[in-house]
């Protein structure tokens, strides 16, 4: 019994410190957002464009990473959050991981169309827009972060661009026509997927954005209120999957993954708010849902 619990232990502690460094590192978000842009390949029932895939996991990366450097305080190391005392006790690691991402985005971007080229160039204007000073508000220039709930919004209008349309801009380069009704239904179902994926993180961070008096969803409803929102998304996201076209076999798969956010939104992630870093398991969700869809695919498609 001791060698069984010794070894459930390390184990334990293996997989723990693998999903810390790849949440420290924004492997994880990158991995997701590859994951996403190959689901929609999958949907669209065509062969996936490794270039593209790259390209949208190391841009994520870059992007991310580049926040982290931005957002720097005084003293990383008096900060409350394990993360942000990580990145900046192991930046060697993050420039290592920020020079190889570089590399193959530029690599990756030789390899696409001049169109996918600019329609990438639009969507990165896209996601820096939410920080510049786009209009006036009391006499000053604010931007986008100070339009209330624009946030969660902001970042799943982005994420559809880059992981929907991306690959759809791609294989109408190519000469693939994607059926319209297809690529609609993918689009809204994919930024609906992507609000429940994200409002958790705004739950989250209540107490941190109620201090910069920004006005998200839940500084404005409420955290419980906020809560039973993300249930009903999930739930409207699970009926509208009955008027898709995809075949049971993907529909399958993308019913699992919301059974699968359930319970982690109702046995873990909503059950404790001293566990800063289980909001993140919702990234791991995008990949497990690109897995359960090609796995389903596969066997049954």
């Amino acid at each position: 019994m001791k060698v069984k619990a010794h070894f459930s232990s390390r184990c334990l502690h293996f997989f723990s410190t693998c999903f810390y460094f790849s949440v420290h590192t924004n492997m994880l978000i990158a991995v997701a957002a590859m994951a996403q842009c190959a689901l929609s390949y999958l949907i669209f029932k065509s062969a996936i464009s490794y270039p593209i895939i790259l390209l949208e996991g190391s841009a994520t990366l870059l992007l991310y990473n580049f926040s982290l450097y931005l957002a720097k305080p005084a003293d990383p190391m008096r900060s409350p959050y394990k993360r942000t005392r990580w990145v900046f006790s192991h930046l060697p690691i993050m420039y290592l991981f920020s020079a190889l991402a570089a590399i193959i985005f530029f690599y990756s971007f030789l390899n696409i169309g001049w169109t996918s080229r600019f329609f990438l160039a639009f969507t990165g204007l896209c996601s820096f827009s939410y920080s510049f000073p786009l209009y006036k508000q009391e006499g000053r220039w604010v931007g986008l972060r100070q339009l209330p709930t624009a946030k969660i919004f902001h970042i799943a209008a982005v994420w559809v661009l880059s992981s929907v349309c991306l690959p759809y801009v791609d294989l109408y380069s190519q000469g693939i026509i994607v059926d319209p009704y297809l690529l609609g239904t993918l689009m809204l179902l994919k930024f609906l997927f992507l609000l429940i994926c994200t409002l958790p993180f705004d739950i989250r961070d209540l107490k941190q954005d109620s201090y910069y008096h920004l006005k998200t969803i839940p500084t404005l409803l409420g955290a419980n209120k906020a809560k039973r929102l993300c249930y009903l998304l999930l739930i409207t996201h699970s009926i509208a999957l009955i008027f898709t076209s995809y075949g049971f076999a993907i529909q399958g798969g993308l019913w699992l993954t919301n059974l699968f956010i359930f319970g982690l939104l109702k046995g873990v992630i909503f059950k404790s708010q001293a566990h800063y870093h289980y909001a993140y398991l919702l990234d791991f969700a995008m990949i497990v849902q690109y897995a359960l869809v090609f796995f389903i695919s596969f066997f049954y498609g």
